[in-house]
């Protein structure tokens, strides 16, 4: 049925449900199971400005350091909630002001034939904004995405 399958991991309830419903399907079907976090940029705080550039590139190296210890740790507990120890898993993340694009890429990297995602992973205003990301996905893949709420 399918052979590879991302699935986009933020985090959330949401994010751990779609990982699990789909280390089922890849299961179920023998796929390979592509865990994908899409990570913003790092934005350089206000409080920056003025700074030496020695100064600066300190702060962006601690925020980039960040960043992927968060992305290790989101790709790290979805593995460790997908519950199938023998599931062939990928990991990998991307930075991107869009993280579409960053799903639909890596989707098309791993030639993945099935995209999973969650319909949203937060609350309120960031829940509408975030959420989509989910449409565009939607709208611009070639390949099938599966919503799971």
């Amino acid at each position: 049925m399918y052979r590879s399958i991302l699935v986009a991991v933020d985090g959330s309830e949401y994010s751990a449900k779609a990982v699990k419903h789909a280390g089922l399907l890849a299961k179920m079907s023998g796929a390979k199971l592509v865990l994908f976090y899409a990570a913003p940029h790092v934005h350089m705080p206000p409080y920056t400005d003025g700074l030496e550039v020695g100064r600066v590139r300190e702060v962006e190296d601690l925020a980039k350091s960040a960043r992927d210890a968060q992305a290790d740790k989101l790709l790290t507990d979805a593995r460790k909630d997908l519950g199938f120890a023998d599931l062939p898993v990928e990991q990998g993340f991307a930075v991107s002001g869009n993280p579409y694009e960053a799903i639909l890429e890596a989707a098309k990297n791993h030639d993945c034939d099935l995209i999973v995602m969650a319909p949203h992973g937060h609350h309120g205003i960031a829940g509408i904004l975030l959420g989509s990301e989910t449409q565009k996905v939607l709208t611009h893949s070639k390949v099938p995405v599966l919503v799971v709420h």
